[in-house]
């Protein structure tokens, strides 16, 4: 077995020689030695080997404050990466305002001067304003660019040089991915070839279920490479950030889940290797490993057994499995850590409770060391160790300078920072700099006595790192020759009938690596609307219907699959006579079935599935722009009224059953731009809705009209709203929040302005 001493392992990222993962990994090189180009930098552990950091600083700023620069724009709750000599960071835009939005931001990292801003607008989401920017940017600096989650679940890959967006994919109109639930947003990893991005979703066919999901996308052109499911159900969205090490001979990615486990993924081919059971509640925290392959993951919910809160946990990662019993090496209750990630330094881990008190572990037994040290009243942000030093700041802006001792730690120095420098996100350093973001701006701070560090690479790795670890290398593929899985990419895509799509096959070997494609013989065959010929090119039927087909490729035993939605285009038209909900659309078979109504086929939105009677769907491209959509809706008698709406281009027309009108909205939680008239209906009665979006210029026109639907279709709209912020292109779709009461929909129709 191939091995490396951890102290060159970090050598190597500083001297940007070698990869983080080390040379049997393909590369994540850098220009600048001291970058940090992920959210817990470089060796994903929230360790830097910098030195000659600063002990103390003045927020106030001016001659020996040791502040650099402070950037009021870069103001917010993530955390910001460096790479390339720029600082990438995700912000709120326009707050307040008609054009209130998200932007990913870059800025110069010496000096903090804006270079760049890439907008793009919250829509068809619950996330409340004050979570915008949950998410953290993820850099690459092989490709030079950047990847980040919207807090709408829009993924981008952007250049990191101009900000411009080279491939986006909607996360939620082709994915069905939410972002509710206190507006929770997963981080976007790069790994070789790949941006990894997880988060709950209700798909469509057998993934129409809830179940938190793991997809990864080429990271040149975004094209999914595979997507793999954890258990359904879960009880939460979660924002657990994935960490890749070598595990067992082997890449692993783990990562803590919605339905409260933790996860270890073969992050090459999304295989799941093992998977431990943590909490009852999703994992919001990411884990830490260390060169034995034992992964430390905390949380603060129900433990999976008795009545305790929150605890610390150590997997021995190297004997777990799906088929074995527990890898729970120990256990430390009580300790509710759900939102700062842990901290492992040598044999001690370091965990800061969501109160803030932190709490130091023996790496071996879980035993506590030293008595906890409270750091103020609540902690969002994690732990940062370099030079020697632990950096933290609370919820509420108090920021420490710690220095571990034998007996815990020592504190080196405390401030407050200034009324409104709240800290959601966590301290990083690169280039001889800590950068601290806030609420009330982002710091940089730099130790003003101290030049550059110009010495021995070895004395700074030696005084940041301390201990003899050894980090285990992969095993060398030719060891393991042996082909065990086959891989079919594109794994799942959209394509109009008649419409071609060449398939690519890779195969692999146990542990995840790739190996070359033999010359044995692959087959290929179609399970649906389509054919696919010897070379694994697919071709989809020519009947203008929405339809699905599921391609096969074989190699002797193995099989992989990929499954496609043929969607034409527009116009459609659904009377759902066969009693069902289509195959093709997003988010919908779960929560809507198949009815009998009037003697005619309908669909209802239920009421009986938990978490899911407020819901959003989608038929098609998320590319489709200026069209109308119509449907039929009844409410079914109750109580009380739920709400009914179709969505056209990232608008809502929302038929509002408790307040009586009708409303067009794009950010249900913020309201940017909303338009409401008063609408007086009743339940059962036949309602139809018509929605059209238009973008005229810099601004969408937005029209609807609702009357009932054996009466004549009125000549005027009922309201009409404009945005000067425009959604320019978005899936047709449908809303409903069946809580108070199911309803019907029928005759649905989408067709070109």
């Amino acid at each position: 077995m191939k091995r490396l001493s951890l102290r060159s392992e970090i050598l190597a990222v500083v001297c940007a020689a070698s990869t983080v993962f080390g040379p049997s990994l393909i590369g994540r090189t850098s220009s600048h030695a001291a970058d940090w180009p992920n959210w817990r930098g470089p060796t994903q552990n929230g360790i830097s080997t910098e030195v000659g950091l600063i002990e103390a600083f003045d927020p106030k700023g001016g001659p020996g404050s040791n502040v650099l620069w402070k950037s009021e724009l870069a103001a917010g709750i993530s955390t910001p990466i460096v790479m390339n000599g720029r600082l990438f960071t995700i912000v709120r835009d326009q707050p307040g305002t008609r054009k209130d939005a998200e932007q990913v931001i870059a800025l110069d990292a010496d000096s903090g001067e804006l270079l760049w801003e890439n907008v793009y607008n919250v829509f068809l989401s619950d996330l409340p304003a004050e979570r915008v920017g949950w998410s953290h940017v993820c850099g690459d600096p092989e490709l030079d660019r950047v990847y980040a989650l919207g807090a709408c679940c829009f993924l981008q890959c952007m250049d990191a040089a101009t900000g411009k967006t080279v491939w986006s994919r909607s996360m939620s109109e082709e994915f069905g991915m939410l972002s509710t639930y206190g507006g929770r947003t997963n981080t976007p990893v790069v790994f070789e070839n790949l941006v990894i991005i997880s988060g709950v979703t209700t798909g469509w066919d057998e993934n129409a279920r809830p179940a938190h999901r793991f997809f990864a996308f080429d990271k040149q052109d975004g094209t999914l490479v595979w997507s793999v499911s954890t258990r359904p159900l879960p009880e939460d969205t979660t924002y657990s950030t994935p960490v890749v090490k070598v595990i067992g001979d082997q890449a692993v990615m783990v990562a803590g889940s919605g339905d409260g486990d933790v996860y270890g993924i073969q992050p090459r081919t999304g295989k799941i290797l093992w998977r431990q059971a943590i909490s009852r509640r999703g994992i919001n925290t990411s884990v830490a490993v260390d060169s034995e392959g034992n992964v430390f993951a905390t949380h603060g919910e129900e433990n999976p057994a008795g009545t305790a809160m929150g605890a610390v946990v150590r997997i021995d990662a190297r004997h777990a499995s799906l088929e074995s019993a527990s890898a729970e090496a120990w256990r430390t209750e009580e300790i509710m850590s759900g939102k700062s990630s842990p901290l492992l330094v040598g044999e001690r881990l370091y965990v800061v409770e969501d109160s803030s008190r932190l709490r130091i572990l023996d790496r071996q037994s879980g035993e506590e060391v030293g008595e906890p040290m409270k750091l103020g009243t609540s902690m969002r942000g994690s732990l940062l160790y370099a030079d020697g030093k632990i950096f933290a700041c609370t919820a509420q802006g108090v920021f420490h300078v710690l220095r571990p001792t034998q007996n815990g730690v020592e504190s080196l120095f405390k401030i407050r920072l200034p009324r409104g420098h709240e800290a959601g996100g966590s301290p990083i350093a690169a280039e001889g700099r800590i950068y601290l973001p806030t609420t009330g701006g982002l710091f940089c701070l730099k130790n003003e006595t101290v030049t550059r560090w110009q010495g021995n690479q070895e004395e700074a790795v030696n005084s940041t790192i301390s201990g003899s670890d050894l980090l285990p290398m992969e095993d060398d593929p030719a060891e393991d020759p042996a082909p065990a899985q086959l891989q079919l990419v594109p794994a799942e895509a959209i394509v109009q009938p008649g419409q071609s799509l060449p398939f690519n096959v890779a195969i692999f070997n146990s542990l995840g690596q790739q190996l070359k494609l033999s010359e044995e013989a692959l087959s290929f065959d179609v399970q649906g609307a389509g054919t696919i010929d010897r070379d694994g090119l697919f071709v989809a039927d020519s009947e203008l219907l929405h339809r699905s087909a599921v391609v096969r490729v074989r190699m002797g035993e193995l099989t992989a699959t990929a499954k496609l939605r043929i969607v034409p285009a527009l116009p459609w038209a659904f009377d759902f006579s066969d009693g069902d909900v289509p195959i093709t659309w997003i988010g919908a078979r779960y929560r809507h079935e198949g009815r009998q109504a009037d003697g005619n086929g309908v669909i209802a939105k239920v009421s009986t599935i938990p978490k899911g009677t407020r819901s959003q769907a989608w038929f098609g491209p998320a590319d489709l722009h200026d069209y109308t959509i119509t449907a039929d809706v009844k409410a079914q008698p109750g109580n009380k009224l739920p709400d009914m709406g179709v969505i056209a281009q990232r608008y809502t027309l929302d038929l509002m059953g408790e307040s009586q009108q009708l409303q067009i909205r794009t950010w249900a939680a913020q309201l940017r731009m909303a338009q409401s008239v008063p609408v007086t209906w009743k339940a059962g009665v036949w309602y139809t809705l018509k929605f059209q979006a238009t973008t005229e210029g810099d601004q969408a026109v937005l029209r609807g009209k609702v009357w009932p639907r054996d009466e004549v279709e009125p000549s005027e709209w009922t309201v009409t709203a404009t945005d000067e912020a425009p959604n320019r292109s978005g899936s047709p779709g449908l809303f409903g929040n069946a809580t108070n009461a199911e309803f019907l929909i029928d005759n649905v129709t989408v067709q070109a302005n």
